[in-house]
């Protein structure tokens, strides 16, 4: 049966090749033409411990290759980790011409390395990259590239349990003059930074801040989609719940509730039918179609122990159920925290209490479908999705 996320992107890359997106040439890059370059001065590696910080580190090595609507792609390249050179009327400077995508390497308890479901970062990636002009590519071939990069790079991977990879494709224009238009030239490349857990606290529950003024997403927009322009204008608002001691953001459209900060956000509940009932927002362009989202809506559908839906829960809904002490479990998910359990959501000057074991920091589950994830990505539950490259 075909998922929630694949229909998505199916639909986005549908709507996109209506409007005149698909003017691109149909040539693409190739992994038989890589070439690889080492570096002459490998980096010492940092300690993989609680002093690492997220996204700060990066491996030894880049991968780039770029693009021009006159010679179309050029050579894939690894190489040294290196500044770009940028002139400042880049076009994605001035009109935020960029998107990206985010994916973990693991190293396995039997020693190998593994990539969770990459082919659906590589789908959304190109889903993105049609969605602000950005010229097509062959997924598996991005894939291939990636793997070839993890393997340069494979002893970033932290040994450490809990930590992994971080790896970041990215794609930029390179076209350099102002004007709101189509780039002529562009640029993908990808980066690598070893990570540890996405709170410095580790494992604990967080509180959400129930934002009432700004939204993050609205109907016919792009909220789907991974860009920059999707990421930057949070900063503030997320900043000033931090302030008031919150964690995260929790979106709200129309008073329905989206997503978490930038993952997305699960609730498991009596429903007024009185089942058990899992619950997630839709992915209609209010939410992004996340591949951690995905995963667990398959799991806990093969668990066959309770519903499971992909709807809207309003604010109004939450409130309700939760005074009705209906609200048993909620869990943010996405690739950077994986699942991070959710105690508390703050709306309209008012705490609502999630139930959250104290003993494990989590509801039963929520640490089960954590387990079942972690145990794919690092190779103690042998599974396709686990798909080894080293």
């Amino acid at each position: 049966m075909q998922s929630q996320v694949t229909r998505a992107l199916s639909q986005a890359s549908g709507f996109l090749s209506q409007n005149s997106l698909r003017c691109f040439s149909s040539t693409t890059f190739h992994k038989k033409d890589l070439v690889i370059e080492p570096t002459k001065t490998p980096k010492t590696l940092p300690q993989f411990d609680a002093s690492l910080k997220f996204g700060h580190c990066p491996s030894d090595h880049l991968f780039e290759v770029d693009w021009n609507s006159k010679d179309g792609w050029g050579t894939p390249k690894i190489s040294a980790y290196r500044n770009f050179e940028i002139d400042p009327l880049n076009s994605t400077l001035h009109y935020a011409i960029q998107c990206f995508e985010g994916l973990k390497a693991f190293h396995g308890v039997d020693g190998k390395v593994r990539l969770f479901r990459p082919e659906r970062n590589m789908k959304r990636f190109k889903s993105s990259c049609s969605r602000i002009a950005l010229p097509e590519f062959e997924e598996s071939e991005l894939l291939e590239c990636l793997k070839e990069y993890v393997r340069v790079d494979r002893r970033w991977v932290p040994t450490v349990p809990d930590f992994s990879l971080y790896l970041r494709p990215t794609a930029i224009s390179m076209t350099d003059a102002l004007g709101v238009r189509q780039p002529e030239s562009s640029k993908i490349y990808i980066l690598g930074t070893p990570v540890g857990p996405y709170f410095p606290s580790g494992f604990k529950p967080i509180r959400l801040y129930a934002e009432k003024q700004f939204i993050r997403a609205f109907p016919g927009g792009y909220g789907q989609y991974k860009l920059g322009a999707n990421y930057g204008p949070t900063i503030m608002v997320s900043r000033e719940a931090e302030k008031k001691g919150f964690h995260q953001i929790l979106w709200l459209t129309d008073n329905k509730i989206t997503e978490i900060g930038a993952s997305n956000i699960f609730f498991y509940l009596k429903n007024d039918d009185g089942e058990l009932e899992l619950v997630t927002a839709p992915i209609d362009g209010l939410s992004l179609p996340g591949v951690v989202r995905d995963s667990i809506l398959t799991l806990a559908r093969e668990m066959g122990e309770f519903k499971v839906s992909e709807r809207y829960l309003n604010i109004e809904d939450f409130i309700r159920l939760s005074k009705e002490k209906r609200i048993l479990e909620a869990f943010g998910a996405g690739t950077a925290m994986t699942i991070a359990p959710v105690e508390l959501i703050h709306y309209d000057e008012v705490d609502y209490k999630i139930p959250v074991d104290p003993k494990h920091n989590a509801g039963e589950l929520t640490r089960r479908l954590l387990q079942k994830v972690k145990d794919i990505q690092y190779g103690v539950n042998p599974h396709p999705w686990g798909v080894v490259i080293a």
